[in-house]
């Protein structure tokens, strides 16, 4: 069967592709740093479609814990699925830190550089050996790293992040490949979820700027960014390798 990671499933983006993916049958870990009341309701969300989903704790900011969370990986696959392998990684997990150019220091950066970046490409790393020859990888990434936000500034340190990802994802792609193990990446446009503070909860006025700037005439939704993270990981994109999908709605089309 196929089992699937999502790392940062407590909300948003995360959640909402732990839920659909879930919903195509696959077994879903789930993973959550600081609120795991918030990854619950995820697993919840799970159960309720007649899915299996358990949740474990991971900092994506921690590589030295890594070994210790695949080998946590490997006994909850054996334990709950029968299994020895897992079919998919969703490196998802992330936060943003808002700061201008002038105001960003090297310890801000290091935080950007560790979670964002170093995080996601050594977790893959050490989940080589548990992902299943044929599986796939997917990698949250952002339109912020192609082309800046504009009306909110302050995410050069988190877009340079970004777009270090996108290219770690290409050249993950064409490595992995012998393995026919397919990476690729999704980057969202301005998407109502809590990153940077809840954003759009905290400055609304922030909203209707931006839904204007986008084709669709809208700002995304996790789920408009989780279902194609589900497509990636499916059999329908066993042909889709290395590419990064901007998900935006047109965003400054």
């Amino acid at each position: 069967m196929s089992i699937t990671i999502v790392t940062g499933a407590s909300s948003g983006i995360g959640r909402s592709a732990a839920i659909e993916v879930a919903r195509s049958g696959s077994g879903v870990i789930v993973t959550y740093n600081a609120r795991p009341d918030r990854v619950r309701e995820t697993v919840a969300r799970i159960e309720e479609l007649g899915g299996t989903a358990v949740a474990l704790p991971l900092d994506l900011a921690r590589t030295e814990t890594f070994p210790a969370f695949a080998a946590e990986v490997r006994r909850v696959v054996a334990q709950t699925w029968g299994e020895t392998h897992v079919t998919g990684v969703v490196n998802n997990g992330g936060f943003s830190r808002v700061a201008l150019v002038e105001d960003m220091t090297p310890d801000t950066f290091d935080e950007l550089y560790g979670g964002l970046l170093k995080g996601p490409y050594f977790l893959t790393q050490v989940l080589l050996p548990l992902l299943a020859d044929g599986g796939a990888v997917v990698c949250t990434t952002s339109a912020s790293a192609t082309q800046p936000l504009g009306l909110v500034p302050g995410y050069s340190g988190y877009a340079a992040m970004k777009g270090g990802l996108v290219v770690a994802t290409r050249y993950l792609a064409a490595e992995l490949a012998p393995r026919r193990i397919r990476v690729n990446s999704v980057s969202p446009g301005p998407t109502r979820t809590s990153l940077g503070g809840d954003t759009f909860s905290a400055h609304p006025e922030l909203a209707e700027p931006l839904a204007a700037k986008t084709a669709l005439g809208r700002l995304g939704e996790p789920e408009d960014v989780g279902r194609v993270i589900a497509f990636l990981l499916s059999d329908g994109a066993r042909w889709i390798t290395g590419q990064d999908v901007e998900v935006s709605g047109g965003f400054n089309l």
